[in-house]
């Protein structure tokens, strides 16, 4: 397939931007990026998606999201939420569950689908429904091969359902990673999920150790999301969140630590040190009032840190958005958040989801990299070119703009219609099945 006759973003360095560009996919890798028409007359028999000047673009990335909070849009809630505990207890642990595996199933479609719509081509997901555990990430992956989407799923495990359930969740992650670890695919892997410090006791995390035993997989979990969280661990272990954590040897290169908000210098230090993966939520941060990511400290001392929503949007571009503004106004400062936002975006979070699903690069357009490409209805209003695309990017784009979107090659969305699924009908199941949970509430 060829992808041209529009205005090409590659994010790769070394050949930027062109203005009638295009892209030409086998196998679904990038076999060659150049002129719209001199790959056209070099590929004669190949299919052609002409998008008709549209913006040619990688597809973008979510380094952090909850499919199983689907059915909380529109939801009201009958208890308090006065604070970060309280949202949890009463909101999010309460609807978990709720859920059965067909619950789980739709949430998968619906989350999958509104991210495609997007633009986003890779979710990397982190997974709750404690009283239907079992297959629950299997199912999410049957979803997500009918979809084609690239995806990366957990489970959270955690000590709050009882020792039974506790040891389910180990072993739906464990299960799940030993069926996707081949080396063969990487649009499926699976990853050890925990869900928070306060939440995993010591004796839960040697059940972890032992059953990761010659698994070759990092850990997702959230770190010093909220302040009551680093206070437990304090209280209770005598030490920091990421020290304990560093001493069960749950960080490194495929591991994703999530918010890291109240951390401090040594924290940020020894997650630098292992190489961990860490993951900024701005839009979720603001709305659960638990403060803010040291996001431009993080950076400046080299840690890699991305970019996710935390299921608070599906819009990474919205995401962008308000990463941006967040530390201008936290910091009192105007001169910082635009290159720290892109760097999450662009730079750490192809970086990131490449560490945990291996196989190709993805998040850039060049030979031998991942064909996940999207196309934007964007005519911009003033000059547009390589070395103003994040200027674009954050105050021109919105994921709605999202025309069409080839994952692995394939095409997926093409004139915002999905080209193998009844949106309709699934959107439809979704709206019977959260009528069914909302009474619950």
């Amino acid at each position: 397939m060829i992808i041209g006759n529009g205005r090409l973003y590659t994010n790769d360095s070394e050949n930027l931007f062109l203005e009638n560009g295009a892209v030409y996919v086998k196998d679904g890798l990038v076999e060659e990026v150049g002129e719209f028409e001199h790959l056209k007359n070099k590929y004669p028999g190949e299919e052609v998606l002409d998008v008709n000047g549209k913006l040619i673009m990688p597809g973008m990335i979510n380094a952090h999201t909850h499919i199983y909070s689907a059915y909380a849009r529109g939801m009201a809630v009958d208890k308090p939420q006065r604070d970060f505990n309280e949202i949890l207890e009463n909101l999010w642990w309460n609807l978990d569950k709720k859920l059965t595996l067909e619950d789980t199933e739709l949430n998968a479609y619906t989350t999958y689908m509104e991210s495609i719509r997007n633009g986003t081509t890779t979710v990397i997901d982190h997974h709750a429904s404690p009283y239907h555990t079992e297959g629950s990430l299997f199912k999410i992956a049957e979803v997500a091969k009918d979809i084609g989407v690239r995806t990366s799923l957990c489970y959270e495990v955690s000590d709050r359902d009882g020792e039974e359930i506790t040891n389910q969740q180990i072993k739906e992650n464990v299960d799940f990673i030993k069926a996707y670890q081949g080396d063969d695919q990487n649009m499926i892997k699976g990853m050890f999920g925990l869900h928070a410090s306060f939440t995993v006791s010591d004796e839960t995390l040697e059940k972890a150790r032992v059953a990761m035993e010659g698994v070759d997989a990092g850990y997702h979990v959230h770190v010093a999301e909220g302040i009551k969280d680093q206070m437990s661990c304090l209280k209770t272990h005598g030490k920091r969140i990421v020290e304990r954590f560093n001493d069960w040897g749950l960080l490194g290169p495929k591991s994703l630590a999530i918010h890291c908000i109240h951390i401090n210098t040594r924290e940020m230090e020894i997650l630098r040190d292992t190489d961990t993966n860490c993951v900024h939520n701005p839009e979720s941060n603001m709305g659960n009032a638990v403060g803010c990511t040291p996001a431009i400290k993080m950076l400046e001392m080299g840690l890699r840190l991305g970019l996710g929503t935390d299921a608070y949007t599906h819009d990474m571009f919205e995401s962008m958005k308000v990463a941006n503004i967040l530390h201008r106004h936290h910091l009192c400062d105007p001169t910082v958040g635009f290159m720290q936002t892109m760097t999450m975006q662009f730079i750490n979070n192809p970086v990131i989801a490449r560490n945990v699903l291996g196989g190709p690069e993805l998040g850039v357009i060049k030979k031998g990299a991942a064909a996940d490409i999207i196309t934007l209805e964007y005519n911009p209003l003033t000059p547009f070119g390589g070395n103003n695309f994040y200027g674009h990017a954050l105050f021109g784009m919105t994921g709605r703009l999202t025309n069409d979107v080839i994952i692995n090659g394939k095409l997926i969305l093409k004139d915002r219609q999905f080209v193998n699924l009844d949106e309709e009908a699934i959107l439809a199941r979704s709206r019977e099945g959260a009528a069914k949970i909302w009474p619950q509430m």
